[in-house]
């Protein structure tokens, strides 16, 4: 594989068809003097030691090291490898909430918009540690396993909404459950369940299955999205928003449910939080879990072969050092060897003229 490691930098390529243009220009400009002075022939003629190819050649040396500078800057890299790393971390799996509820405005956005921003920023600042996501309604569905690629869980995250569980409802037990699974199989004291939701459970016994995630060393944390007096949920009807009603008629009011919350948080021997409209909460979820100890486990990871700049510096230095050495001007010493055909000494065409004018 081939790539650069700032490919910003070749946009500076762009100059060597302007140079190329400007070397050109001024040629031309150059020429067009030339024969104001009188005929070609006869100036060349009184101009012995002036060559027409050599600041060609050193024209073309120079924009050739002037590639090759730009290519080592971009930081060219050929190949890569599949290596086993060892790492320090814990395995957190996120359980998010995706039922219609979380679409209540409250928080601002939304209470699921809050949720994946928050998400988003604390999984952009991991390092080593390994990430999943769990989404969940009235189901549960592993939407990203176990990983340390932070950008594809991240690019997930982005595509995650209410429509992508079929079934409605919040099955807290079923996620957690699933959470369980999810984990590593090796035996570790660093696995942990955060989950995010408005505590609505009306599917199962959440509480229950937070105590035999604990018995396998699962530790669980929960925040709270919403506000205890509630609000509001908008869905889309034919292109119209309006807000969920019952079988009676009258407008839902999705409230958070702190004491679900903090049970499944007291059997998973962790904590529980209210989310606000920042993103505070869950950077105090991460500080703790910081405190944890971690775990040392073995991957397998694609690395980059080093960096190959200097092919492209040395050739860089090659041409210059050739630019350098080749000099504008015919050699007096080297003036008999053509290295450029019959047109390299215009001289020698005018002398040839006048021996033939005079025979």
């Amino acid at each position: 594989m081939f790539e650069f490691a700032s490919t910003d930098d070749l946009w500076f390529l762009w100059l060597v068809p302007l140079l190329f243009i400007l070397f050109l220009l001024i040629r031309y400009i150059r020429k067009t003097n030339l024969k104001k002075l009188g005929d070609p022939v006869l100036v060349g003629f009184l101009m012995p030691m002036v060559s027409v190819n050599r600041p060609v050649l050193k024209f073309i040396l120079f924009m050739m090291a002037l590639v090759f500078v730009i290519l080592a800057v971009a930081g060219p890299r050929f190949g890569m490898r599949l290596e086993e790393v060892k790492r320090e971390g814990i395995e957190i799996i996120f359980a998010l909430d995706v039922s219609a509820s979380m679409l209540a405005e409250d928080i601002s956005p939304s209470r699921l918009e809050r949720s994946k921003m928050a998400m988003s920023r604390l999984i952009g600042n991991m390092m080593n540690d390994k990430v999943g996501l769990i989404v969940f309604a009235g189901d549960a569905f592993v939407q990203v396993p176990l990983t340390s690629d932070y950008t594809a869980a991240r690019m997930m995250l982005d595509n995650i909404s209410t429509d992508l569980v079929p079934v409605q409802g919040t099955a807290i037990g079923r996620a957690i459950e699933m959470a369980t699974r999810s984990f590593s199989g090796e035996t570790s004291s660093s696995k942990v369940l955060i989950i995010i939701s408005d505590g609505e459970d009306h599917e199962d016994d959440p509480v229950r299955a937070a105590t035999v995630a604990r018995e396998s060393g699962v530790k669980i944390y929960t925040i709270g999205m919403g506000r205890p007096d509630g609000a509001p949920v908008p869905v889309t009807d034919g292109g119209q928003v309006r807000f969920l009603t019952d079988q009676t008629g009258n407008t839902v009011i999705s409230k958070l449910d702190e004491n679900t919350l903090k049970g499944i948080a007291s059997a998973g021997d962790g904590l529980f939080v209210r989310a606000g409209s920042s993103s505070e909460v869950f950077e105090i979820i991460m500080d703790e879990i910081e405190k944890l100890d971690k775990e040392e486990f073995e991957e397998m990871v694609y690395t980059e072969y080093e960096e190959r700049f200097q092919y492209m510096a040395a050739l860089a230095l090659f041409m210059l050092i050739l630019d350098f050495f080749i000099a504008e001007r015919k050699s007096r010493w080297l003036k008999g060897i053509t290295l450029f055909g019959k047109n390299e000494s215009p001289s020698n065409q005018g002398t040839q003229k006048e021996m033939n004018i005079h025979g």
